[in-house]
């Protein structure tokens, strides 16, 4: 019988041989994620009420990243529980290492054909190893925790295929933003979508990362890419125990006769760097639709914007200029490895000798949290995944979005600008 990507991993996860969409299941769940903010201070005192204790505390990840550095009296309060909880039930915890979604795969922890439920509406990120990764509250979570599983109701699949390549200065963060304008943000309806095509295939895992997770601003339950070489490639660096070989993988993906809800193609090579104006992912369009629009903030951050790949390709728009005056550029990497990377490779000099002001390895302001919050009527342009009103400071702001490197450039400039209007004198490329 044909199935998805979707499918097969359910089925697994359910003990069956094969699921059919819109069939309710219990899965054993492979690994659950969690973070200090929808974390211990929501699940424990669940967890205590029911007299339960963790069903499997080898499966459990904790990851303290949205109250990092606990610049707040609240923040630090916290942090303090969730490291003692950690302490307590013994599980493995990355403290302050990074933002989850990025510190999860970096560590180790996912591999292809895992079935695995976050804390966080951006778990969806695990989809780009080829698990069926998606978030889920406090009060499942507990469940989870409890139980070691979770029903689901099988999803339809929705492939979205990117055929030919990415041009200069184009990335995963633009294919996203025109995805969510043309599709809008319930055009994943709470099913399974799919990522495929040359352009996919020749993304790196970083940048299908960014993919996966702004799935959930697509409106997805989960964002999956069918494991390869590359997968394979980036597991052994992290030194994961990645069980079955690459051919054995082959598996791991969608038959061509299974059923669709919907498949889309685009064009990687006619697409240009987005935008997309405040309040909304969804108001995306071309960079240079875009009216003049002068910025004062520059946000460089998120686990859609600031990994080792997106600094290092900031810094080439960066390198040798100084930020445009009146504009604050805010550089917050998304992990410590991936900010250790970059400084042993020159790239945070870059951002420090332009000026920009380095943040902790957190989750920040993308979230609402923090002492960094934007302040009334501030214009700013930012790598993160949504710009929801009031979300990241006063309800006044006005947040874009964008790809670091639109980012970098419009941090040069000082309106919202066209990278490769930077990129053209260094060999059009990033």
């Amino acid at each position: 019988m044909a199935a998805t990507l979707a499918q097969k991993i359910i089925a697994r996860a359910a003990g069956r041989e094969t699921v059919t969409p819109g069939v309710v299941v219990t899965a054993k769940v492979d690994l659950a994620m969690i973070h200090d903010s929808g974390g211990p201070r929501r699940i424990e005192p669940i967890l205590r009420d029911l007299g339960v204790s963790l069903w499997d505390r080898d499966k459990v990840v904790l990851i303290s990243d949205h109250f990092v550095p606990g610049d707040t009296d609240e923040g630090a309060r916290i942090l303090e529980l969730t490291r003692q909880w950690a302490a307590e039930r013994k599980v493995a915890f990355h403290d302050g290492q990074g933002i989850c979604h990025v510190v999860l795969p970096e560590r180790g922890h996912l591999k292809p054909g895992m079935f695995v439920v976050g804390g966080d509406s951006h778990s969806p990120t695990g989809g780009a190893f080829g698990a069926y990764m998606f978030g889920i509250g406090a009060t499942e979570m507990a469940g989870v925790l409890a139980t070691g599983e979770i029903w689901i109701k099988v999803p339809e699949t929705i492939l979205i295929e990117w055929q030919n390549r990415l041009s200069d200065a184009v990335t995963a963060k633009d294919m996203m933003l025109a995805l969510c304008g043309r599709l809008g943000m319930d055009g994943g309806q709470y099913q399974a979508v799919e990522y495929t095509g040359e352009a996919i295939a020749a993304l790196s895992m970083q940048e299908r990362m960014t993919l996966s997770n702004m799935a959930a601003e697509l409106g997805a339950q989960a964002g999956l890419i069918a494991p390869d070489a590359t997968t394979a490639s980036y597991l052994e660096q992290t030194g994961a125990n990645i069980g079955p070989s690459v051919d054995e993988w082959q598996g791991l993906r969608t038959d061509p006769e299974a059923t669709l809800l919907a498949h889309h193609v685009f064009d990687a090579a006619a697409l240009e760097p987005q935008v997309a104006a405040p309040h909304s992912p969804a108001n995306s369009a071309p960079v240079g639709e875009v009216p003049e629009t002068r910025v004062d903030v520059a946000y460089i951050g998120a686990c859609t914007g600031a990994k080792y790949e997106d600094l290092k390709r900031a810094a080439a728009i960066l390198r040798g200029r100084r930020l445009a005056s009146g504009v604050e550029l805010q550089v917050a990497p998304a992990s410590r490895r991936d900010q250790d990377r970059a400084t042993a490779e020159g790239i945070m000099k870059v951002f420090e000798d332009a000026g920009a002001k380095i943040l902790a390895n957190a989750c920040g302001i993308c979230a609402g949290y923090g002492a960094n919050r934007l302040g009334e009527n501030v214009t700013c342009i930012s790598s993160t995944a949504r710009n929801f009103k009031g979300r990241m400071g006063a309800p006044s702001s006005k947040v874009w979005l964008a790809s670091p490197l639109t980012v970098a450039a419009s941090a040069v400039a000082g309106r919202i600008a066209d990278p490769r209007e930077f990129l053209s004198d260094r060999g059009n490329s990033a």
